[in-house]
């Protein structure tokens, strides 16, 4: 039975930046150093293509593996293996961008400072599945850290815990959610998953043809697609990109560096060296020095004592001209080489101008402020929806909450009011706990408030958080709240298992102003965004709307006069 050969394979695509869309530039960009280590031979393929293109094929080749010697030692036999490893680099020019596919080890002759560093998690938060995310690689800025996640049966990324506000995502992988590349087209059986951070990582066509495709349609999902709402806060925390900014901030760094270290600057592995990390016995650091300095992991100490001895003005300048070089071995011999970058790529530096901070990671500064306040706003504006899931009636604008809550039931059948109607339990003996203000016939959680401040609206987000909590810890709670629905809503109880899926908070701002982003009390933005991750890492959505207020009826108006 013949074998049906594939029609894609899993490699990582790169977009170069600063490359001109030739053939001759792309080969003026790579390292001569690193061309001859391989003894590459070029290979100009542009027809094939159809396309400009240029591939390079080549091999690191070392005569007596590394681990000859010291097993010679060890047990006294004499063993001699080499060691070969192919590199092939194809870089190509689709639609006037240049794109880079390595290959075994073919990624290494890739210059890091020409990989457009956002390019693969640019495409993975618009076309990944935010239910089904794999892998994580977020950075916490301050103190070097990096946190790796892997969950290779999926997540929704909401139960992964990142702080929009206050941590970089450097890798996000994950399903793909539904597009017309190869890898639906020819191999179906195949797993379309994608892993996206510098390079974007997935299956892509074989045929020329099939690649060139590929890659437009890549192109097109990041030029015309929005992010998918649920990780579109990872585009918060942008590169600063105006030049006279960075320029302020490279001055503020040179004089940081002229002084004793206060913790600000540390070390951060740059992402092109993730995994290579690990495998490094030796690494060799150049500062504005012909010797390189070896030792047996990256050393800050070192760095910051060179530039300490260079001139003001300078200090930046020779960490960025500095390298970093690891090696498979102790010796650090040039056969034992597993990449060169810069010195600057491995610093992470905290800088501030003013009130406003800043972050250099990866040679790339960040403004996490403005981030924080972009992400809050975004966050808000997601939770609050034009389309509610529930319907309530207009707020008379004299009637109080209470007589709001009550009249909810009349006007709307289905809708149970519990407003007051407390739950008690041995740890809330007392006033016991508000569940809710009113259920809706498909078991929402409702909590109402007219606010005319902050602290009104800090109030309800607080007793959303209790409440639920409750109904998920407590048996008895579960208890007494069903039996109130089943004496309110005869013939139709809480299901059994029942346990709340999702909350929404209704809310009559001020005198009827319509519930925005920009009407939403500051303080209670932020509060809000956290009562939602909260709510939302429990397995509860969480939806915001306003209710529509209106003068009272005439009747109304006209019962009113009678009491009176």
């Amino acid at each position: 039975m013949a074998t049906r050969t594939s029609g894609t394979s899993k490699r990582t695509l790169y977009r170069l930046t600063g490359v001109a869309p030739t053939v001759d530039a792309m080969f003026d960009v790579l390292d001569p150093d690193r061309l001859e280590a391989v003894d590459a031979e070029l290979h100009f393929p542009a027809e094939r293509l159809g396309v400009p293109a240029l591939l390079v094929t080549g091999s690191f080749e070392q005569p007596v593996a590394s681990w000859c010697g010291e097993i010679n030692r060890t047990t006294g036999c004499e063993v001699s293996r080499p060691v070969n490893r192919s590199a092939g680099l194809l870089m190509l020019v689709v639609d006037g961008e240049v794109y880079a596919i390595g290959y075994d080890q073919g990624f290494r002759l890739v210059p890091d400072r020409l990989k457009d560093r956002r390019f693969g998690l640019g495409f993975v938060i618009r076309r990944v599945d935010p239910s089904q995310i794999r892998d994580m690689v977020s950075h916490t800025p301050g103190g070097g850290r990096t946190d790796i996640t892997l969950v290779p049966g999926g997540t929704p990324v909401w139960s992964l815990g990142v702080q929009e506000h206050a941590q970089i995502v450097r890798r996000l992988g994950g399903r793909l959610d539904g597009i017309q590349l190869t890898i639906a087209q020819h191999d179906r059986t195949k797993v379309s998953s994608v892993e996206g951070g510098t390079g974007l990582r997935m299956r892509l066509g074989i045929e020329a043809e099939d690649l060139v495709t590929d890659v437009r349609t890549i192109a097109r999902v990041l030029r015309d697609e929005a992010p998918a709402p649920e990780l579109e806060f990872v585009e918060h925390i942008v590169p600063v990109k105006d030049a006279d900014l960075v320029t302020r901030l490279e001055e503020r760094l040179d004089g940081m560096l002229g002084e004793v270290s206060d913790g600000r600057i540390a070390v951060a592995v740059p992402s092109s060296h993730w995994e290579d990390y690990g495998a490094a016995q030796a690494f060799a650091t150049k500062v504005h020095s012909p010797e390189a300095h070896l030792t047996d992991d990256f050393s800050l100490e070192y760095v910051l004592s060179r530039a300490r001895v260079q001139r003001a003005g300078t200090r930046f300048a020779a960490l960025r001209d500095g390298t970093v070089t690891l090696y498979a071995h102790t010796r650090a011999s040039r056969g034992d080489v597993i990449g060169t970058s810069g010195v600057l790529q491995w610093i992470e530096a905290e800088v501030a101008l003013g009130a406003r901070r800043f972050f250099l990671l990866d040679e790339q500064w960040y403004e996490i402020g403005e981030a924080y306040l972009e992400a809050i706003r975004s966050q808000v504006e997601r939770l609050i929806t034009d389309t509610p899931s529930v319907d309530l009636p207009a707020w008379v604008l004299g009637d109080r909450e209470r007589d709001y809550n009550e009249s909810v039931p009349d006007l709307r059948p289905g809708y149970v009011c519990l407003d007051r109607d407390n739950v008690r339990t041995a740890l809330h003996r007392g006033n016991g706990v508000e569940i809710c203000d009113l259920l809706s016939p498909d078991d929402v959680l409702v909590m109402v408030k007219r606010a005319k401040g902050s602290d009104a609206l800090s109030h309800l987000f607080g007793q959303a958080v209790v409440a639920v909590q409750t109904l998920l810890h407590s048996p008895e709670a579960m208890d007494g709240f069903a039996q109130r629905v089943a004496a309110a809503r005869p013939g139709q109880a809480l299901p059994d298992g029942f346990r709340p899926s999702k909350v929404v908070f209704a809310i009559l701002l001020k005198s009827g102003t319509d519930l925005t982003a920009d009407t939403l009390f500051p303080f209670s933005q932020v509060t809000l965004v956290q009562t939602a991750k909260m709510l939302e890492a429990w397995g509860v959505a969480v939806e915001v709307i306003g209710i529509q207020a209106t003068a009272a009826p005439p009747i109304r108006a006209g019962i009113r006069r009678l009491a009176a």
